[in-house]
């Protein structure tokens, strides 16, 4: 369909590499086990939307301007990392947690504000976009009759089997994170401990090549 081959090889591609830890993992288990499942899954969902967007913009041939470009590429990576350690320092400076699993799991009108959190972690990551543009192209043939379509329909697999996977991630490190914050001072360690990956997240993507 649209030119695509090889698609088995595809989907077994991208659940192996979505299994693989990156930043996104990273980010999705800090939020999860500091914050609870609701911001678990805000989270999830955000990074999902953020892979949507580069898969849109490299289909339109955007994320080549990044990929041509060091400028446009060094701008959106230092934001990036600036915009992670940000949040980062934010959790680090938290309240102090009490021992209460209500006072600390994030009140549900937060969940918008955490899922664009997540959205704008995954969209001002370069490479991201580059890796959107070097692997989705090599499973659709050069004369393809829709390489737009074919292009949206790799990505959105790309997407759901990742989706998939941090949703199991998600609920494991909230159910996990539960039990610790059962324990005294253990939600203070779990938002600091948290805070602190955030900002090893951003400092790793700021001296990224």
């Amino acid at each position: 369909m649209y030119g695509i081959h090889d698609f088995g090889l595809y989907v077994g591609t991208c659940i192996l590499l979505n299994l693989t830890p990156g930043q996104d993992t990273f980010y999705i288990l800090g939020r999860s086990m500091a914050q609870g499942r609701s911001a678990g899954m805000a989270s999830v969902l955000g990074i999902s939307s953020g892979a949507l967007v580069h898969s849109l913009a490299a289909a339109l041939g955007l994320s080549a301007v990044v990929a041509a470009s060091a400028t446009a590429f060094t701008v959106i990576k230092f934001a990036g990392a600036a915009y992670l350690i940000w949040l980062g320092i934010r959790m680090l400076l938290s309240p102090k947690q009490d021992n209460s699993l209500v006072s600390n799991a994030p009140p549900a009108s937060s969940f918008g504000k955490v899922y664009r959190q997540g959205l704008l972690t995954n969209v001002l990551n370069p490479k991201v976009a580059l890796f959107f543009l070097a692997f989705v192209p090599q499973f659709i043939a050069k004369d393809s009759g829709n390489p737009f379509a074919a292009f949206i329909l790799l990505g959105l697999t790309f997407v759901t089997t990742g989706t998939i996977w941090c949703f199991f991630l998600a609920l494991f490190a909230a159910s996990l994170g539960r039990h610790l914050r059962e324990r005294p001072g253990f939600g203070t360690w779990l938002n600091r401990t948290a805070g602190a990956l955030l900002v090893l997240l951003g400092l790793r993507l700021a001296t990224s090549k």
